[in-house]
């Protein structure tokens, strides 16, 4: 929840839960005036609820159509609920969510015509209808929006809006592409100190869509070590972005050891969620870094191995040494005790 204090300015607790990724309708609550109330909104048709958890369309420059919205009211009071529609954005975390009401729509959310208010009794449910109408000169590819019902409740200087909604997705047919090129793409590598187990590459980078349509994708790293005798890789999934959202991924690559030159390539395969994709254009695109690693820990135990070698073998020479001067000595002692008793006949 996110709330901001400003003299007279309509602050918005984003109980906006336009995800609806759940099943169920996702409620709100507020506590105007001292009064607990709590009710949900999704889409619907002209009965009631229909279980979709968004509004996903596809239309043609210049094409309306009419659909529905569901206002539950869980109070124990009847309640006025504004209705609202806002342009949609992905927030940093992922989340769907729709502008607030200071700021101005200028894509699906205008598309979007609704009554402005609903009134809804204790325990009722209220269908309401609204439009979507594209305009004539709209560029093809997915225009999201959010519609939400909300209640204000006035605290002194400052009100506090709380509402709940989910996320119209608008489709303009034409071609419909997905790119998610990927950019700032760093490499790190950490060596493992058992010298027995390679190391770790940390690879960053940024992907944006490029596209005019909702997509994710596939990210496959993939890093040639032994100038290029061997590699490893992995798979990590993209989350989903709108036309000109930009994602953050970092993904890791096990068991690389690093002999000097490691070459990563990042290849990214895009999807499209949601709408028709016959015909659509995916473009996959790939980024390539080479980056110098020295097995540290490998160089320090061949280093070892090498000094205890040398250690070896000095201390074979010396016993060599010592064992031929020994056997030396000997050999003079044994000259010498030969000689004493002729030297003493002669005498």
């Amino acid at each position: 929840m996110t709330v901001t204090s400003a003299p007279r300015r309509i602050l918005v607790a984003l109980a906006v839960v336009c995800l609806a990724v759940a099943a169920a309708p996702v409620a709100a609550t507020a506590d105007p005036g001292g009064t607990t109330l709590t009710w949900t909104v999704q889409p619907a048709g002209a009965s009631g609820p229909d279980g979709r958890r968004w509004i996903e369309r596809t239309l043609d420059p210049g094409q309306g159509v009419t659909e529905h919205l569901a206002v539950r009211n869980f109070s124990d009071t009847t309640v006025v609920f504004a209705l609202k529609a806002a342009d949609g954005y992905l927030t940093d975390k992922g989340r769907f969510n729709m502008l607030a009401s200071d700021q101005t729509s200028v894509d699906g959310g205008t598309w979007i015509a609704v009554q402005d208010r609903v009134t809804v009794a204790a325990g009722e449910t209220k269908v309401v209808p609204f439009t979507i109408t594209v305009p004539g000169g709209a560029t093809p590819g997915d225009h999201p929006a959010g519609i939400a019902a909300t209640v204000t409740s006035a605290g002194g200087t400052v009100n506090v809006e709380s509402r709940v909604g989910f996320r119209v997705m608008t489709r303009v047919s034409g071609t419909v592409t997905a790119a998610l090129p990927v950019k700032d793409l760093t490499v790190a590598y950490t060596p493992s100190w058992n010298p027995f187990s390679g190391g770790t590459v940390r690879v960053r980078y940024t992907v944006t869509n490029d596209g005019n349509a909702w997509a994710t994708g596939k990210s496959r790293v993939a890093v040639a070590e032994l100038f290029g005798l061997t590699g490893r890789g992995g798979t990590t999934d993209v989350e989903e972005l709108l036309p000109g959202g930009t994602r953050t991924v970092e993904a890791r690559v096990g068991g690389v050891w690093a002999l000097g030159h490691l070459r990563t390539t990042v290849d990214v395969t895009p999807a499209l969620l949601g709408g028709d994709q016959a015909g659509a254009d995916l473009r996959p695109t790939s980024a390539t870094v080479t980056t110098w690693a020295l097995p540290w820990p490998q160089l320090a135990l061949l280093a070892l191995v090498v000094g205890l070698a040398l250690a070896i073998r000095a201390v074979r020479r010396r016993r060599r040494r010592r064992l031929a001067l020994l056997l030396e000595h000997a050999r003079e002692e044994g000259r010498a005790s030969a000689t004493a008793p002729q030297a003493a006949q002669a005498s």
